[in-house]
């Protein structure tokens, strides 16, 4: 079993993370070194469900936050072991997101005393099903370990604040008619012809724009797919345009389809996926000063992330992490080191009550 040293400088643990392969499903591996290496800190308890880790200090404060990361990555791409390349480290799971792992876990071991008390979170499976999940089997099983009045996704965000996140809505609007030969179509009712005035309906859509917690969150309603037809000579019966709603997180997931439903009147609906948004939190104490000790930008997530999930638990929470995300997932994945540095700087800034932290 490979070892972890969780005192050496987080650039370094970034690296010795991303040179244990850890693609979803195969985790064991690196939550057994995880594991380990937090059970040696006698200020921590650790618990494990699974190949997701737990670790909790109990100094009895008057606040408790969460700091959670995903130990798993997208398969293998020719991009292991980790190479340093200049002010850039390159490799799976580098940006996302065994860079923020690591400040985690440096963390974790070095602050014995924070001014809050913390529930470090290091959970399996997010890059597959939902079903596999850590987080939301964690969540299940064991809802009192993730209680806290605040959470920290340690998703790759730029190193900067993403407050929240979107919910996300997939309907199927579905039209019917009748068939018909294409040579009478007279005789029948073309369904895919009277998908147009779905389409002329999104095309009128005008977007949503809630302003919360300071944030303006811009809501979005697209078709994505468009199905129908039989045969190059049949009037077609049936014809479905899936929708995607990204709905701002003051609306729940109930409102969100009701909201569809009645946009779409008079047609059979159909939900095919949903996940609820998460409330940003941004009027919380320990958020406010969180945001203080991060240099004060903060940025609405338009993404789904699984800060949705405290959100259900009713903690709020933003994403918070080293790495540009839209380089999550490609061959070429990398995280500036400087990015690693400052979110460890700034985090332990701000559990420790200490000033400078923002830049």
């Amino acid at each position: 079993m490979p070892s972890l040293d969780l005192t050496t400088d987080a650039v370094t643990l970034t690296e010795h993370l991303v040179n244990i392969e850890s693609v979803s499903r195969n985790e064991a591996q690196i939550a057994d070194a995880v594991e380990a290496a937090l059970t040696a800190y006698p200020h921590l308890a650790v618990t494990r469900r699974g190949h997701t880790i737990v670790a909790r200090t109990d100094l009895g404060r008057g606040e408790r936050v969460v700091i959670a990361g995903h130990l798993d990555t997208v398969p293998v791409n020719r991009n292991l072991p980790a190479r340093r390349d200049g002010d850039l480290l390159h490799g799976l799971g580098s940006c996302d997101m065994k860079g923020g792992v690591a400040v985690a876990l440096r963390l974790a071991a070095t602050l014995a005393e924070p001014d809050r008390d913390v529930t470090y979170v290091f959970y399996e499976a997010e890059e597959i099903e939902a079903d596999f999940n850590g987080l939301k089997l964690l969540s299940e099983s064991d809802p009192n370990l993730l209680k806290a009045d605040f959470a920290i996704l340690m998703e790759p965000s730029n190193a900067v604040v993403e407050a929240g996140c979107q919910g996300t809505l997939r309907v199927e609007v579905r039209t019917t008619g009748e068939r018909a030969h294409s040579a009478r179509s007279w005789m029948g009712e073309n369904a895919i012809h009277k998908a147009a005035d779905v389409l002329t309906r999104l095309n009128a859509y005008e977007a949503r724009r809630p302003v919360i917690d300071g944030l303006t969150y811009h809501e979005g309603l697209n078709a994505v797919f468009v199905s129908g037809g039989v045969a190059g000579n049949v009037v077609p019966d049936e014809a479905v345009v899936t929708v995607n709603f990204r709905f701002a997180p003051d609306r729940t997931e109930a409102e969100a389809t009701a909201y569809v439903r009645e946009f779409f009147e008079g047609y059979d609906v159909t939900v095919v996926d949903s996940a609820p948004g998460a409330l940003p939190g941004l009027d919380r104490p320990a958020a406010k000063a969180f945001v203080a000790a991060v240099g004060g930008i903060v940025n609405p997530k338009f993404g789904w992330t699984d800060v949705a999930r405290f959100t259900t638990l009713g903690v709020p929470a933003v994403n918070f992490g080293p790495g540009d995300p839209t380089l999550a997932h490609k061959q070429d994945e990398h995280v500036p080191v400087e990015h690693i540095e400052r979110c460890e700087r700034q985090l332990r800034a701000w559990l420790t009550g200490l000033t400078g932290g923002a830049e």
